[in-house]
């Protein structure tokens, strides 16, 4: 029986695939059960995650910076809140590393009584980080803007409950024109459905795109699927595999493209708490082409 070269090499490709696990990523020090959200900045030197103690009634950006090979003690991030007057959630460096994009409900320059996310970012220089302020344009709005995550030419691409109401959540893009964010843009089909999909992490080309669905195919309550972007369009999106996902739900997808690591979020349901950790493994995008 002759067996094809592009068999061998298939088998091969989901053989090792099957024998990687993911790591816990700092166990205990920063992965104690409550805790989601990672990006590391392109250094690896700064860590920034959301400590939500397994709950959702304070979350908190936190960080870490890496000396002599250590991550150090984890701290409240300077432009978060530190007596949890307000909530911050989803932080995530550009691809140049000197801007975070992270989320909250602060109400700073609109009215008091909205409880909505909105897209924020802070810049990040040797003397630290600035004041954290609103992305301007038409990117946010009275609806929850979440998990934002930005290419190299600007373009942001995130979560937000869907418009005409036909899926749970669908992710959107805006770019940037004239240093202000344009009208979002549903990504539509295949990459938005009936069923609800969020936290997307975009390629730093813009090329490949990596989030969750709750599609009823994949292995838990929600899964990590990949889609890459050919001919201006997105292709039919993969699941990442039972590597990866598991029974239980993962979610906030970053890759690490120095490192060649995928981390992500995995959350298994405790009673009336969350326990949400932190994960990486080796990635190369191109196994799922």
């Amino acid at each position: 029986m002759k067996i094809s070269f592009s068999f061998i090499l298939l088998f091969l490709t989901f053989y090792i695939q099957a024998q990687v696990s993911p790591e816990l990523f700092e166990p205990n020090t920063i992965s104690n059960g409550g805790v989601f959200g990672l990006t590391i900045s392109p250094d690896s030197k700064t860590a920034l995650w959301v400590l939500s103690k397994g709950k959702r009634d304070t979350l908190t950006i936190m960080e870490s910076n890496k000396e002599k090979g250590q991550w150090t003690k984890p701290r409240i991030a300077s432009f978060s809140a530190s007596e949890g007057q307000w909530k911050d959630i989803d932080p995530m460096f550009s691809p140049d590393g000197k801007m975070v994009l992270f989320q909250s409900n602060r109400n700073t320059d609109r009215t008091s009584d909205r409880k909505d996310f909105d897209i924020w970012a802070v810049k990040l220089s040797n003397q630290g980080w600035s004041q954290p302020y609103r992305l301007e344009g038409s990117i946010n709005s009275d609806a929850s803007e979440s998990y934002a995550s930005i290419t190299k030419d600007g373009t942001i691409y995130f979560m937000k409950e869907n418009d005409n109401k036909t899926g749970l959540s669908d992710i959107y893009f805006s770019i940037l024109k004239d240093g202000k964010y344009q009208q979002p843009q549903n990504m539509g089909f295949p990459i938005n459905t009936n069923e609800r999909e969020s936290n997307p992490y975009i390629s730093p080309d813009g090329k490949y795109i990596i989030y969750f669905s709750s599609d009823k195919s994949g292995f838990g309550e929600v899964d990590l699927y990949i889609s890459f972007k050919r001919k201006d369009k997105w292709t039919t999106p993969k699941n990442l595999g039972s590597h990866i996902n598991s029974k239980f739900a993962e979610f906030c997808p970053f890759v690490h493209q120095k490192e060649k690591r995928l981390y992500f979020s995995r959350q298994e349901k405790d009673g009336d708490r969350f326990k949400e950790n932190l994960y990486f493994i080796e990635f190369d995008s191109n196994n799922y082409k």
